[in-house]
């Protein structure tokens, strides 16, 4: 069983978790690492069995794609919604009062600024897949975009420009650790239509696409490639069953973040807690 490796946290607990079972049930698994960007031609081509988490607000696209292609199956979402947006620490209000409202960033960008931006904001961005800066250009955003490498880059700045009070705005999503530590706020932009991606003429900008937030309540799925589905139908139904709700999903990845401990550490804790429901899911799948 492949199971697709993802570079954060929470993703890489869920996808121990489901290794293990796999195992405990008799299964050979291996982990498929990959960036969001290139895990769906894995799928696509028979290279990856199974992603664990796929997330509305950084997905959907590809997520549409392959389903309309029928090359992967849903398996359902998790019992929780989440929001991938740009964020803020709270404090940072003190510096942008108009803050969450976006237009708010036009009057104050340069409170963002950082060397070698000339004067605009800086957004630092994580690595996945965002139309950030068509939405700078929509929005008329005088904003310049940094990217890092990982959330562990993201994380690192945060901590950093925390510590001294400086202003940041960067990427951040819920359910996340990253709340319980530094209070903060996502920017509320236009809200989020289907149409915002599709149809220039559609919300506050009537030339460009992308005028528009993202989901503030999104799905967060599970997917399996078909021929994964076709030939393990128990397994396949065993992860529709599979949930967390938001609460367990920042409790693990705090548990990595904050505690220290290693994603297989984290799994391996969930599973010998919370056996009796994995069980059940998985009731009829073991191969002996």
């Amino acid at each position: 069983m492949q199971i697709l490796y993802n570079d954060w946290t929470s993703q890489q607990v869920l996808s121990h978790i489901v290794a293990n079972i796999f195992t405990e049930l008799g299964y050979q698994t291996e982990f498929i690492e990959a960036k969001t960007d290139g895990q769906w031609f894995l799928l696509k081509a028979g290279m990856a069995d199974v992603q664990v988490e796929v997330w509305e607000g950084t997905m959907a696209d590809k997520y549409a794609q392959l389903m309309q292609s029928q090359v992967i199956v849903d398996l359902g979402d998790y019992a929780l919604k989440t929001r991938e947006d740009w964020w803020y620490p709270l404090y940072v209000k003190q510096h942008c009062p108009g803050l969450p409202h976006w237009q708010a960033l036009i009057q104050c960008a340069e409170v963002f600024a950082r060397p070698g931006s000339h004067g605009k904001g800086v957004y630092i961005a994580g690595p996945w897949e965002k139309p950030d800066r068509a939405r700078i250009r929509a929005l008329k955003l005088p904003f310049v975009v940094e990217q890092v490498e990982s959330g562990e880059a993201l994380w690192k700045k945060l901590a950093i420009a925390h510590k001294i009070k400086q202003p940041i705005l960067m990427f951040n999503w819920t359910p996340n650790w990253v709340g319980a530590v530094y209070p903060g706020e996502f920017v509320e932009f236009p809200d989020f239509g289907e149409r915002c991606e599709t149809e220039p003429g559609w919300g506050v900008n009537p030339k460009f696409l992308f005028d528009c937030g993202n989901p503030k309540s999104g799905w967060l799925k599970k997917v399996a490639s078909t021929p994964f589905f076709e030939q393990h139908p128990c397994l396949a139904e065993g992860l529709r069953q599979f949930n967390m709700t938001g609460a367990m999903l920042e409790q693990l990845a705090a548990m990595v973040n904050l505690e220290n401990f290693t994603p297989s550490l984290v799994a391996k804790h969930w599973l010998e807690n919370n056996q009796i429901h994995w069980r059940k899911w998985f009731a009829s799948c073991s191969r002996s």
